[in-house]
């Protein structure tokens, strides 16, 4: 899945195996909160001048992908 998704690495050595964008420290969870939170692309940009519009796409679509799968909960 992940050669689709040059921007994202997961690497067990950074952030402890979370996906992070390229050859930084953003996780892509921190990205997607900060979009869930009602914050706009260009202020993310702003708080991570090292972050492109690309990148946010790319976590975008990682998101988007991993929604793919099917999930089951499992109570106690």
């Amino acid at each position: 899945m992940l050669t689709q998704f040059d921007n994202i690495t997961i690497d067990s050595e950074i952030c402890n195996g979370k996906p992070t964008i390229r050859g930084t420290r953003i996780t892509v969870q921190t990205v997607m909160e900060f979009l869930s939170a009602g914050e706009s692309i260009d202020e993310i940009l702003r708080q991570y001048p090292s972050l492109t519009r690309e990148d946010i796409s790319a976590c975008l679509r990682f998101t988007a992908e991993l929604m793919k799968n099917a999930f089951v909960i499992q109570h106690g």
